[in-house]
């Protein structure tokens, strides 16, 4: 008994603390369980929150879609206009055929605007040379007359008048002359007086001077000694015939008369008569090109189609600038025997400047034009691209490359206006303007 009672004391302290912390951990326990209607709030509250982060990730998702498509839209931008994809099979067959830029001479040329006019020494206004009724008319606009042939033929008072004076001055001369010869064969005989025989002798020479008077007028308006010689064995009424001649060979390219027309000495011309078998073409030279232009540098003339008409080279440069155009003119004496130039025509003129120095060079239809920039395809990895180039001289079917491409780098020889067309037609198709 007295047994048990000493394990009960021991007990008690022991049962008395676990009892306290059973009391300790149930209120713990009722302090930490939330309510029924608090514990709903935090399901809301973690459902809303739930949202939020599915909001916040289609937020992201949307952005980053958005990027992305931002993004390939940059990188379509940055190459998808200026790239042609073609496997070396397709270029190939599309023609196109690359070689490497080369060093050689481009020699210089300067295309100038040029032309055509008639030579001055081949041109001839024709004029009556007194004034008359046209009587009748041997030639028209068109006809090929050579040099002397009668134009036209006049009834001229003016001219019989002349003429008359002529006949009287001869006449006249030729009575003096005799009377000085009868004078000097009396004098040697000495029955005249000196007085008488110098009257006589003053008398000729009055009566020479005369005739060579009225001669000399009518040299003056083209009558000869031929004509002269005649004139007393002339017909009636034909002193006042006038004849119209052609000072030189040509073609008569304006007639301003009709039959009974009156025309009048150093009036209008009547005619005009052109030989074009050789022509001036004038270039019009720029300020800045007077330095590479000089006398003796060959010239090639060209139609706007490209067909050389012609070649010569330069007589002269005049030195004189127009005031209204700011150019000089060079000259060259063209032969158009064949008469492809016609007086009034414009031309292209290429001077060739001299022998070019060396440059990088590369075939004239291998440049083109793509986004208003000189340019040349070059190949890639899976295709081509252009690249800007800026270009110099051209002649003989190749242009300088100042910069943009290097010698012996590789370029589109043949094809750059397909490999153009390609560009432009897939930038259409991605809704790019090029």
């Amino acid at each position: 008994m007295k047994l048990n009672l000493f394990y009960a004391a021991l007990l008690s302290p022991a049962l008395l603390y676990l009892s306290a912390c059973g009391n300790d951990a149930s209120d713990s326990s009722g302090a930490n369980r939330t309510p029924p209607q608090a514990e709903d709030g935090h399901d809301d509250h973690e459902d809303g929150s739930d949202e939020e982060h599915e909001s916040h990730d289609e937020a992201d998702g949307d952005d980053h879609e958005g990027h992305e498509e931002g993004g390939g839209h940059t990188e379509h931008e940055g190459e998808g206009g200026d790239h042609v994809e073609l496997t070396a099979e397709e270029a190939e067959a599309a023609g196109i055929r690359t070689g490497r830029a080369q060093t050689g001479a481009v020699s210089g040329q300067l295309e100038l605007p040029a032309e055509i006019r008639f030579d001055a020494d081949r041109v001839a206004r024709v004029s009556p040379q007194v004034e008359g009724t046209v009587a009748q008319l041997y030639a028209g606009e068109g006809d090929i007359v050579k040099a002397g042939a009668t134009l036209a033929r006049l009834t001229s008072r003016e001219l019989a008048g002349l003429k008359a004076d002529y006949l009287n001055a001869l006449s006249a001369e030729r009575l003096a002359q005799a009377e000085l010869e009868r004078e000097e064969n009396l004098w040697e005989q000495k029955i005249t007086a000196e007085a008488d025989l110098q009257s006589a002798r003053a008398a000729f020479a009055a009566a020479n001077a005369g005739r060579e008077a009225a001669e000399n007028r009518l040299h003056a308006i083209g009558i000869g000694h031929g004509t002269l010689d005649k004139l007393n064995e002339a017909a009636d009424g034909s002193l006042a015939q006038a004849y119209v001649t052609a000072p030189l060979a040509g073609e008569v390219i304006q007639r301003s008369v009709s039959l009974g027309e009156t025309v009048s000495a150093g009036g209008a011309p009547i005619f005009v008569i052109i030989d074009d078998s050789v022509v001036w073409a004038d270039i019009a030279v720029y300020k800045e090109d007077l330095g590479k232009v000089s006398e003796g540098q060959t010239v090639t003339f060209q139609q706007e189609d490209g067909r050389v008409l012609a070649e010569g080279t330069i007589s002269n440069v005049l030195p004189v600038i127009n005031e209204a155009s700011r150019t000089a003119t060079a000259r060259v004496i063209v032969d158009n025997a064949e008469h492809r130039l016609k007086p009034g025509q414009f031309v292209t003129a290429r001077i060739d400047t001299g022998e070019g120095r060396p440059v990088v060079r590369v075939p004239s239809d291998a440049i083109v034009s793509v986004e208003d920039r000189m340019s040349v395809f070059v190949p890639t990895d899976d295709g081509f691209e252009p690249r800007e180039v800026r270009t110099g001289d051209s002649a003989r079917g190749y242009t300088e490359i100042i910069s943009g491409l290097e010698a012996d780098e590789a370029f589109v020889a043949e094809g750059a206006f397909t490999l153009k067309a390609q560009l432009e037609k897939d930038a259409f198709g991605d809704g790019h303007a090029h």
